[in-house]
């Protein structure tokens, strides 16, 4: 079970910088997560959404988006650290992502996240999170990336 870190205010949030924020549950990647998706972001290629087609393709199986992959980041890591004490919250950008290995449909996916840095920015915070996305089972990461957010008093 995941232990939420929680801290009250942007001084204890400074604190944690350089510390390890551990490691989310699993969740699984449905056809159904994948589609909605695709319907959202208007990106139906046949390799995430027709199985049956993608079982005939390069991974053997549907595959999730990256940037769904991505967008997963966030409720990953809400479990990691929770932040009180502050008026707003923002993604602020990405510094470096890489897709190293496809998330195929009905695999299993949980985030192992680090505070790498926590800077002063006019009325608040910025963080740097390092975060690894793993897949259950699987050789290599689904995702590897450095999330910027910002917080504000």
């Amino acid at each position: 079970m995941t232990t939420t870190i929680t801290v009250n205010g942007l001084d204890e949030l400074k604190k944690l910088a350089g510390s390890d924020l551990g490691t989310s549950e699993w969740i699984e990647v449905t056809q159904e997560r994948v589609n909605t998706f695709a319907d959202a972001t208007g990106d139906h290629q046949w390799i995430h959404v027709d199985p049956e087609k993608a079982a005939a393709g390069p991974f053997g199986a549907p595959i999730a988006h990256g940037y769904l992959t991505l967008s997963l980041f966030i409720p990953l890591f809400t479990e990691l650290l929770d932040v009180e004490g502050v008026s707003t919250k923002v993604n602020y950008g990405l510094n470096k992502v890489r897709f190293p290995a496809p998330v195929k449909v009905g695999s299993r996916i949980r985030l192992v996240a680090k505070l790498a840095s926590v800077e002063d920015v006019p009325g608040g915070v910025q963080v740097a999170v390092d975060g690894t996305i793993e897949i259950d089972g699987g050789p290599k990461p689904a995702a590897v990336l450095q999330s910027l957010s910002r917080f504000y008093a």
